[in-house]
């Protein structure tokens, strides 16, 4: 208030102090709202150490719990300081470009279970090097770096049980011969395939295990990488799947560690969350990673039985040691 004994040099003073409150107030305003959601940011955010590079695979959170779509999956993998989600098809790039993420995982374009029709089986290799090698060009002109590949089932038609079985030698070979019609197109491509290992015990649900496939021991995996012998032909170690075949997990990534390409995540048994109702001991296992200087890709490949975000922020947390 302006009293009659105030001068107007007084009046001027008061009224510059005064604004210069009501300034200062906006400014901490400012500056705690941005704090606050700064705070906020850096709880969302799962990714603190970011030793271990992270993907989300979008199947898993696409097909169970709140099915969700591309954008929401890229959404919360940038949210949770993910790098990269994978085994999404290349005509859908474009949604991961646009959030900055890389695919870290191609799919081979096979039609049907991708895993069924594999290298194992001459009957197939026209059809599964063709679109290996349309996968690895689009890899290469996007600048993504991996494209999955599988041993495929061990039945001469895979569509029939009952057409009788590859022995395990005779499939070994023809995936020796199948990669190196392949791999040197991948070399000169500078993209890498990785043969995936996966479980065939688990009969309970049709993507927590696969009797049939051939490729369920890691040491016949890991031969046939060894004989084709190239730098762009690895391993994609699914540490769910190499838990229920061998176990001894911490060793066989040791063991596997010349020709280690790409890591899968998720809890056993079950194929769930990453969480303290499964066995596996993931920090130990993400910190063997790191000692043998793995700098591939860890994606997370668990099937959500509850809130997925909430499963999939535990799960990046948990492997971020």
């Amino acid at each position: 208030m302006h009293h009659p004994t105030d001068s107007p040099l007084d009046t001027a003073l008061d009224r510059r102090h005064l604004l210069r409150g009501l300034a200062a107030a906006g400014v901490a305003s400012t500056l705690a709202g941005f704090a606050e959601t700064e705070a906020q940011a850096a709880q969302a955010r799962a990714v603190v150490n970011g030793r271990i590079k992270q993907s989300v695979c979008f199947w898993c959170f696409n097909a169970e719990g709140e099915r969700w779509n591309l954008e929401r999956t890229c959404g919360v993998a940038t949210e949770l300081g993910c790098l990269s989600v994978e085994l999404v098809s290349p005509e859908n790039w474009g949604v991961l470009q646009k959030h900055k993420l890389i695919c870290a995982m191609c799919p081979n374009g096979m039609s049907g279970p991708p895993f069924a029709k594999g290298f194992n089986n001459p009957r197939y290799h026209e059809e599964v090097i063709a679109r290996t090698r349309k996968a690895i060009d689009a890899c290469a002109d996007a600048g993504f770096p991996n494209v999955i590949a599988f041993s495929g089932y061990k039945w001469r038609d895979a569509d029939n049980p009952k057409s009788g079985e590859i022995n395990r030698q005779e499939a070994a070979d023809n995936c020796v011969k199948g990669f190196r019609a392949i791999v040197g197109h991948a070399e000169k491509r500078n993209v890498t395939i990785c043969m995936e290992h996966l479980n065939t015990r688990d009969s309970s649900h049709p993507m927590k295990g696969h009797p049939g496939y051939q490729g369920d021991d890691l040491d016949w995996m890991a031969e046939i990488i060894r004989r084709v012998g190239s730098p762009r032909l690895r391993l994609l170690f699914d540490i769910y799947h190499v838990q229920i075949m061998h176990g001894d997990l911490v060793r066989r990534i040791e063991q596997c560690r010349d020709i280690l390409g790409h890591v899968h995540t998720a809890g056993n048994p079950g194929r769930g969350e990453l969480d303290d109702r499964q066995e596996i001991q993931y920090p130990a296992v993400m910190r063997k990673l790191l000692d043998i200087k793995y700098v591939g890709y860890v994606g997370q490949e668990f099937i959500p039985t509850r809130n997925p975000l909430d499963g999939l922020r535990q799960a990046v947390r948990v492997c971020d040691v």
